[in-house]
């Protein structure tokens, strides 16, 4: 077992943390495979993906209890948790591949996923004044406006029976609302200079993405009708050219400030302090981290794209 200490210099070093979480999860593996059996994939999958997520779980933990040991600032934290978790993730696509070859919906669901713990770092150990906040429930929102409605009806100068009809007409409209649920919460919340930020990540747009659109709309209204000065962000991984009118429909809209590409890096840049693109353009390099066998596999099926962080 590669032997890895807990500095900076090492935490920052990618060729060791490959070799330390290839290892990890090449035991684990082994493992899993004397208790499941070589040919229950799917399984084996899945745990192999959650065992090689909870090493990095432990990997952080021990890191953060050394930074704090040691008053690591904020920026080399946040250098060390990224190269760990890139070197952790290019083991699990190494790993998980020869368990089970990825093929289209698997692999951009799971990119999707990796590509979003991995953004939200520079967020975590911002060097800017960026604080989480937790968002409201929605049934917090709807019983404030309840009673914002109650008290403007009854100010009008209209008979009791039709104060009443108004606001059975104002129920009937919550009833079609809450015909589904909702929930106000996105993937992060953090206010920076005094505006909430209400963000959400996507690695891209795919054809089947209707209903998602139109529940990012309607939370981002909800939000844009509270009295806080909140802002809605949608940032996302792929190029515009790359996405499709579900994207498209966001941004126009009056409720989604859109941002994708080298413009999602940018703002991450401005709300952080930490020049998140040009980390990655130094240190992420899938063909040569890879292994060859996975790479060529992902360049035949037509992956590759998935990996233009």
């Amino acid at each position: 077992m590669t032997s890895l200490q807990l500095t900076q210099a090492d935490t920052q070093n990618k060729g060791s943390l490959l070799n330390y979480f290839r290892e990890r999860g090449s035991e684990k593996l082994n493992e899993l495979k004397t208790e499941i059996g070589s040919n229950n994939f799917k399984e084996l999958a899945s745990e192999l993906n959650k065992a090689i997520g909870e090493s990095l779980s432990v990997f952080r933990i021990a890191l953060l209890a050394k930074a704090k040991k040691e008053s690591w600032k904020n920026d080399d934290i946040m250098r060390s948790m990224l190269t760990s978790t890139y070197c952790a993730q290019v083991a699990m696509l190494d790993l998980r591949n020869d368990v089970w070859p990825y093929e289209y919906m698997a692999f951009s669901r799971r990119i999707g996923e990796l590509w979003e713990q991995f953004v939200h770092i520079p967020f975590d150990y911002a060097v800017t004044d960026a604080t989480p906040f937790i968002p409201p429930l929605f049934e917090e929102v709807r019983s404030s406006l309840r009673e914002e409605i109650e008290v403007y009806i009854s100010e009008l100068p209209l008979a009791e029976e039709q104060k009443r009809e108004l606001i059975i007409y104002y129920e009937k409209v919550w009833l079609l609302v809450d015909s589904g649920e909702i929930s106000l919460q996105l993937d992060l919340h953090t206010e920076v200079n005094g505006r909430k930020l209400n963000i959400d990540f996507k690695s891209g747009f795919g054809s089947n993405e209707k209903g998602n659109t139109n529940r990012l709309l309607m939370v981002a209204t909800i939000y844009k009708n509270l009295g806080d000065s909140y802002d809605n962000v949608l940032l996302v991984r792929a190029r515009e050219d790359s996405n499709n009118n579900y994207f498209r429909t966001l941004k126009r809209s009056s409720v989604w400030q859109a941002y994708c590409g080298d413009e999602a890096y940018e703002k991450i840049g401005t709300y952080t302090g930490f020049g998140l693109k040009d980390w990655i353009q130094t240190n992420i390099d899938w063909p040569n981290d890879l292994r060859a066998e996975t790479y060529t596999h992902f360049k035949s099926n037509n992956l590759i794209k998935y990996l233009e962080w």
